[in-house]
């Protein structure tokens, strides 16, 4: 997270230094990226960058927890309100597909999250991926509910197990489609192969 000093900075100062920290982790990766050339980019220098925070790891944290915000800018993902199984997982699909087609449409913050997922984990970075998981932690437990009521998603397992599968099987889908060249012609076709495997996994 920022230091105090960093949020005394006039709007538009802050904005400089997220965004050239944003070209510079989603050209080059956390591992090759250097804070010597977002320094030399925004002209603040060494010493005062430490007071806005403590470590690269820290910056890179808040620049993508900043970019995840902006795929949601348009409020949290809604609990799907369906009253059969196929369109429940239909709703599910339609929601993971907007969320990859906002991410052919922001190549950067698609680059960032391909390095975040695919590189080795620092403590900042765990900590970050944590905080990711935790905010949507809500929304699943909400949606694997509604999903049961429906007799969606099968009852004979804990919840909180059923969570942990969800989860799980998010992150490597996340990461197989991620990682990959996301081009619109085999999204769909890709999105509703993944979509299935997981109502296959967490269906009655």
């Amino acid at each position: 997270m920022p230091r105090p000093r960093f949020h005394a900075l006039p709007s538009e100062r802050q904005e400089a230094i997220l965004n050239a920290a944003l070209d510079e982790f989603s050209a080059h990766g956390f591992a090759r990226a250097s804070l010597n050339r977002i320094i030399a980019e925004t002209g603040v220098s060494k010493g005062s960058m430490y007071y806005y925070f403590d470590s690269k790891e820290d910056l890179y944290a808040d620049v993508l927890r900043r970019q995840v915000e902006r795929l949601f800018q348009d409020g949290p993902l809604p609990v799907p309100e369906a009253t059969d199984a196929d369109a429940f997982w239909n709703t599910i699909e339609g929601h993971y597909l907007r969320l990859m087609r906002l991410l052919i449409a922001t190549p950067q913050t698609a680059a960032l999250l391909r390095d975040w997922l695919t590189s080795a984990a620092s403590p900042a970075l765990r900590e970050a991926q944590h905080d990711a998981e935790q905010a949507t932690l809500p929304w699943l437990t909400q949606t694997i509910t509604a999903g049961q009521r429906i007799g969606a998603i099968r009852t004979d397992l804990p919840s909180d197990f059923l969570i942990a599968v969800a989860l799980g099987m998010g992150q490597a889908m996340d990461t197989w489609l991620i990682v990959r060249p996301l081009t619109e012609p085999e999204l769909a076709a890709e999105v509703h192969a993944l979509i299935d495997m997981m109502r296959r996994a967490l269906s009655a």
